[in-house]
């Protein structure tokens, strides 16, 4: 006789439905929030109905339209034109742009100064790991406006003037800050321009396929050589395309100052130094204490796999660093946006210099001062979104 083995059939679970209840846990978390979120809403009005009636009866001109007035100053610095008449706004854009300059630039450079040197924190050379401990101490603990002004200095005091300046080929470093040759923008820098970003949205589709065709079958294929040799590809490409342009816009020392080329000011070179050897220390301690928690073992697999220790710092150890070193390194990012706001100190035209400059002339305190919060607000936004996806594609995929 056979013996079936028989599966009772069982209805699946329906889903519960949720209902607002005081009686329930989750609904008074719910109401607790709401209550929450209004009262928080009626204070903000509250003030700022309170700041509109204390300003009017004061007298006090309240409102944005001023961003359409002519700002009438001189700024010293600046990414785009501007005319005698130009808005307010146009201001506030300039000086965005040129906080967005300083911040990209000394991210940029801050996280290859930090990675050096955290690395040589573990440098078998005794001279190396002390001078990297000897800078981290040092840069770390002395107040980066100190050291923004002391580079101000620098760069103002002790280089010499411009017919005098230090001379690398077509680089002038003096008192005028450091001029470069500088292309002149035409079409073909566009399309090669354009090349590079369609060569980048490339390397990240072609990492992706790359990762899935690795956890199929083992097999690993190259990224970063396929990446830059398409990105290079692209560019090339696009500049003949734009009809090859070569001109360059070369530096010469002129009658008063050291004339065309591009530029970077003393009061942006300060800025710079000052906040990337002020940030890169921090980001050596974070880079140093990620290395410091990838476990012995590691270190000793890859030994056991024939890599020298540049190899295993490379391949095997910074990789699974990475995930402890990312987190904290966002909050090294910020600070560093946000200290560039200290610019205003040694007369580099930021947006907070713009933003004084505004409420001394016009009187828009509060208005000044809320495009100011909005657009480091909105940078941090931004800027901590990108290092989250960095985060999540670094972590740990379970399967």
């Amino acid at each position: 006789m056979s013996h079936f083995s028989m599966i009772e059939a069982r209805p699946l679970p329906g889903k519960k439905s949720r209902s607002i209840s005081w009686r329930s846990r989750e609904g008074r978390s719910v109401i607790y929030q709401i209550v929450a979120i209004l009262s928080a809403v009626a204070l903000v009005g509250l003030l700022v109905r309170n700041t509109l009636t204390n300003m009017r009866l004061r007298g006090i001109q309240s409102g944005y339209d001023f961003l359409l007035q002519p700002f009438g100053f001189d700024i010293s610095e600046t990414l785009i034109a501007y005319e005698p008449n130009s808005t307010y706004l146009v201001a506030f854009a300039i000086g965005m742009l040129n906080t967005l300059k300083v911040a990209l630039i000394g991210i940029a450079l801050a996280t290859l100064v930090g990675v050096l040197v955290g690395v040589g924190r573990f440098s078998a050379n005794f001279l190396v790991r002390k001078i990297c401990y000897g800078y981290v101490e040092f840069f770390r603990n002395v107040p980066v406006y100190l050291q923004l002004l002391i580079w101000y200095l620098v760069f103002t005091e002790t280089l010499p003037d411009f017919d005098k300046a230090w001379q690398a080929g077509h680089f002038y470093l003096s008192k005028n800050g450091l001029s470069f040759p500088w292309p002149v923008w035409q079409t073909g820098q566009m399309l090669a321009l354009f090349g590079v970003v369609l060569g980048v949205a490339f390397g990240l589709f072609y990492r992706r396929r790359a990762r899935a065709h690795f956890d199929l079958t083992g097999q690993v294929r190259p990224v970063w050589g396929v990446t830059l040799g398409v990105t290079l590809a692209l560019a090339v490409l696009g500049w003949l395309a734009g009809g090859a342009p070569s001109q360059w816009n070369l530096p010469k020392v002129g009658d008063f100052q050291i004339e065309d080329g591009g530029v970077f000011s003393p009061e942006f070179m300060a800025l710079l130094c000052g906040l990337v050897f002020y940030t890169a220390a921090f980001i050596a301690e974070v880079v140093r204490s990620g290395i410091a928690s990838v476990s012995l073992g590691q270190h000793e697999a890859a030994a056991s796999l024939g890599l020298n220790k540049t190899q295993s710092m490379r391949l095997v150890v910074l990789p699974q660093a990475l995930r402890v070193i990312i987190p904290p390194l966002t909050s090294q990012y910020l600070n560093l946006t946000k200290n560039s706001s200290l610019a205003v100190a040694i007369g580099y035209p930021e947006l907070v210099s713009i933003a004084n400059t505004t409420l001394n002339q016009t009187g828009r305190a509060i208005e000044a001062l809320s495009i100011v919060m909005l657009v480091y607000l909105t940078l941090s936004l931004i800027t901590s979104a990108l290092m989250n996806w960095l985060n999540a594609s670094a972590a740990i995929q379970e399967r």
